[in-house]
């Protein structure tokens, strides 16, 4: 089926405003300029309110007034500007992205292998112009590098064919087009000359531009498509059906689609929830971790509410309806999420800015040079080789690599760092940062919660309370048994779904669980609590004694005070925004001594606060792990998520940090300025390299073989500066890498 056959208007949905929306998944995009060229082309469309690429996924999400514009049209017009559209499926385009990644790789591989096998017969034709070689030996290899160039030009150069081709096809000129020009020219030349018996042959300069042109595609490529998909995350939260209970009290499984507000559902043990809605009946305990980022669970009961994409603990309880499929607090963060990842695609390269100028420019200069020469009196074979020279040597190579080489390098110092990059343009983007917005829970402090105090391994009760919670998965239990380092669990346990646990010691009850469940009055929970702001309480009693209060936190990791005084003292502004409650959250910033926190945030109010600091002229880095933090890291300059958070939010990140610690954030940083100069320094190597090499091909002073020698020394020096951020960059410290990568096993 072609895309003109495609009935295109049932992919389109309702937009904002009268509006409609239409998501394709669009290929050829290989650059920001293939962004900007799509983007211009669909907005002289009428009605056209908002077209947006996304570089990564290669996804154009378009908005306009349907009685003005067809989607039909819409995809003709791409197909006017040389690009092919499909509807976009987020499965479907990893795999098809997936392909281009491999076919990258095979077409590299070749022309790698090719090129030195080429090289080593040219090193025998050059060795024996200055001795004794036969003109039909010299032919001879001439023919077998033909033999061995023209089928890895025709095989190894297909993604730059395709290219051109789209680009002329559709009237327009990309950086593809002058490779395509100066490979296919310098081969064709190859033969006529080796026809004609001449000296030189340029098979091998065709060969090994190819060679380092597919290394910056394909170190391009890679980097960009480690980026996860979002819709795949969201689409693993989201539950598929629910159990809706009927007027006569029976239950059947029924399509999310099929629920509406109002309905009653049930939620059984383990589930997750299908929907946003008030408890009826039944209690149960609710990991929000998803939501609040909070990693306790919550005890639920009748007229508590609960969201999609929580998950449901041991209890069953039945759910009153309020938000639907397409209007639970889940949809509401994909659609921020969208919004934040697609406004963030707007970031362009430096060397992507300056490779649009590029085609024309070497076009009109090896033109000028061919004509300039024949008025001189040449003969056309001399001033198409000179013509070729220039062609070859502005090739983009050093200015292609310039940034990826970087990126390679430095993303494998954060690696021995416990840094994994997920966006390729991160480091450039870490080096503009002047504010940090951290996440509490599981980011300023550690994922698991602890004992706050010394434990008595004395005290009987509290070591068979430990015993008793050794039966429950409870992060509170698995805390108190790590404190204590009880083995041996008690026989005939009972558990109280949403309460706790319970036994008989001795023909005495044990209780372990919530304040209430242990009979502990409300006046003593306050007290308690007011001695230890920001902790949760674990209660026992055993028998007919006075019952225990433990309070658990969650502590600050180990660094978090060394590395919030290294930021500040670098002169980053630092701020926390956080879900958590008032008290925990107060009592985390008084530790670090940050000023500006503000608590109970939600993620609309999350991307507020960014959207503020952004209008105010700021380069924020957002560090946080739940979903509520999902669309903020999107949406942030930049992002950074530790290990233990959800799915969605490493998704989300540009990067992830590995272990205990929170010194990767600061060595992020740190790197990240480095890795940014190198760029710049790369980018200027470029630019001098052809300020410099131009003139003298133009002059006729280059051969294509010195021609690609000299491109190939650019690439060279870009990637030797590049690998420079090796030199002089502290070490881990001793025990740092093993125990990084430790935690992130664990």
């Amino acid at each position: 089926m072609t895309v003109h056959q495609r009935d295109w208007q049932a992919f389109v949905t309702e937009g904002k405003d009268g509006a409609v929306h239409m998501d394709l998944a669009v290929d050829g995009i290989t650059c920001a300029a293939c962004m900007g060229e799509i983007e211009r082309g669909l907005k002289r469309l009428p009605g056209i309110r908002l077209a947006r690429v996304n570089l990564t996924s290669q996804r154009l999400a378009v908005d306009w007034v349907e009685d003005q514009t067809g989607a039909d049209e819409i995809v003709a017009e791409l197909d006017r500007l040389g690009y092919t559209a499909h509807p976009f499926d987020p499965a479907s385009q990893k795999d098809r992205l997936d392909k281009t990644g491999k076919q990258l790789l095979r077409a590299l591989a070749v022309s790698g292998f090719a090129g030195m096998n080429i090289m080593l017969l040219s090193v025998s034709v050059w060795s024996g112009n200055a001795t004794d070689i036969t003109p039909e030996t010299r032919d001879f290899f001439h023919w077998l590098s033909a033999l061995i160039a023209i089928p890895t030009v025709v095989y190894s150069g297909q993604p730059f064919f395709k290219s051109a081709a789209r680009a002329l096809s559709s009237g327009r000129l990309n950086m593809d087009v002058p490779i395509v020009i100066g490979i296919g020219l310098a081969v064709a030349l190859s033969i006529v000359q080796t026809i004609q018996h001449h000296h030189h042959a340029y098979f091998e300069s065709a060969v090994m531009l190819l060679f380092f042109l597919l290394v910056g595609r394909y170190l391009d490529h890679n980097m960009r498509g480690r980026t996860r998909s979002f819709a795949e995350n969201i689409a693993a939260l989201k539950a598929e059906v629910a159990a809706r209970i009927g007027p006569d009290g029976t239950v059947r499984e029924v399509p999310l689609s099929k629920i509406a507000a109002g309905d009653l559902v049930l939620v059984s043990g383990g589930e997750r929830v299908p929907v946003d809605g008030v408890i009826e009946m039944g209690t149960s305990e609710i990991d929000q971790s998803l939501v609040t980022g909070e990693s306790l669970l919550v005890p639920v009961k009748p007229g508590h509410r609960v969201y999609a994409g929580t998950m449901n603990g041991a209890g069953a309880f039945q759910l009153r309806v309020e938000a639907a499929s397409g209007a639970t607090l889940l949809d509401e963060v994909n659609r921020l999420l969208e919004a934040a990842s697609q406004a963030k695609s707007k970031y362009v390269r430096i060397a992507d800015r300056a490779a649009q100028l590029y085609a024309p420019i070497v076009h009109g200069a090896a033109a000028l040079t061919f004509l300039g020469w024949l008025l001189a009196g040449m003969n056309w074979q001399p001033a198409l080789v000179i013509s070729i020279s220039v062609l070859i040597i502005t090739c983009p190579c050093a200015l292609g690599l310039a940034v990826p080489a970087v990126q390679v390098v430095a993303s494998g110092q954060l690696f021995r760092r416990g840094i994994l990059l997920n966006s390729g343009d991160a480091i450039e983007r870490m080096a503009d940062i002047d504010t940090i917005l951290f996440d509490k829970t599981g980011t300023l402090t550690s994922a698991e919660t602890a004992l706050a105090g010394k434990v008595d391994t004395n005290d009987k009760d509290l070591m068979l309370a430990a015993r008793l919670a050794l039966s429950s998965r409870h992060p509170l239990s698995a805390a108190l048994v790590k404190a204590t380092g009880v083995l041996e669990p008690l026989p005939d346990v009972t558990e109280v779904a949403g309460a706790g646990l319970e036994t008989y010691v001795d023909g005495r009850r044990l209780r372990v669980g919530s304040p209430a469940f242990c009979d502990i009055g409300a006046a003593d929970v306050e007290a308690a609590l007011s001695r230890t702001e920001g902790c949760s309480l674990l209660a026992y009693r055993y028998g007919e004694r006075d019952g225990c209060l433990l309070p658990f936190r969650q502590q600050l990791r180990t660094d978090a005070v060394e590395v919030i005084n290294q930021l500040k003292a670098t002169g980053y502004t630092i701020e926390i925004v956080s879900g958590d409650t008032l008290p925990a959250v107060r009592a985390c910033a008084e530790t670090l001594d940050i000023a500006d926190w503000t608590a109970g945030m939600k993620p609309a109010q999350k991307i507020a606060r960014l959207e503020d600091l952004q209008a105010s002229g700021r380069k924020v880095l957002m560090v946080g792990d739940g979903l509520n933090d999902a669309p903020a890291l999107a949406g942030a300059h930049v992002s950074l998520s530790p290990v233990s958070a959800v799915h969605l939010s490493q998704a989300a990140a540009d990067a992830v940090f590995l272990g205990h610690k929170l010194q990767p954030v600061a060595d992020t940083l740190r790197l990240s300025k480095r890795a940014r100069a190198a760029i710049e320094q790369n980018l200027w190597i470029s630019t001098i390299y052809n300020v410099i090499a131009v003139p003298i091909a133009v002059a006729g002073f280059v051969t294509p073989l010195m021609a690609a020698v000299a491109m190939s020394a650019s690439s060279l020096a870009v990637t030797a500066n590049a690998l420079r951020l090796r030199w002089g960059s502290q070490a881990p410290e001793k025990g740092h890498t093993g125990e990084t990568l430790t935690g992130a096993r664990g």
